[in-house]
């Protein structure tokens, strides 16, 4: 499924930006449910579609729109920014040499998304452990919507 995620990145991109939107619209209702108990269940449902569809590894800071639609975390060593060196010259994993590198998978699917290129090559973080089990959506949601007042703010 990895690879069928990877070749329609361009459709599945536009959808996951909708998706977003959507998100930061029911924000308020998620707010007032209360985001414990919110984040439970939207993580439910975004580790079942996420797992399915991306082999998602619910780390709590989704990079799917930056990284062509591939998990990173799929990388046996957790690497998040880049392929390790050891990328095979057939494009496999050297870790799990019949595993194709997942790097090599996002960057080709990066290619379908406007400006994937560009988002690829942008330095990730750390990750967060303590996002684990929580959903990327409500944050990605939370964050979008900050993002957007903080602007009011300054103009």
């Amino acid at each position: 499924m990895r690879r069928w995620s990877m070749r329609n990145a361009e459709w599945l991109y536009l959808f996951y930006e909708g998706l977003e939107r959507v998100m930061v619209r029911l924000l308020p209702l998620f707010e007032r449910l209360g985001i414990e108990r919110s984040d439970r269940a939207v993580e439910w449902v975004e580790s079942i579609v996420k797992g399915f569809l991306f082999d998602s590894q619910s780390c709590g800071q989704c990079t799917l729109g930056s990284t062509g639609m591939v998990c990173p975390m799929n990388c046996p060593k957790t690497l998040r920014n880049g392929p390790c060196g050891g990328v095979r010259a057939n494009g496999n994993c050297e870790v799990k040499p019949e595993m194709p590198c997942v790097w090599v998978m996002a960057w080709e699917g990066s290619q379908q998304i406007p400006g994937g290129v560009d988002a690829i090559r942008v330095v990730q973080g750390a990750i967060d452990t303590s996002l684990r089990g929580h959903s990327s959506w409500l944050h990605a949601a939370r964050e979008r919507r900050d993002a957007v007042v903080e602007t009011v703010r300054v103009l």
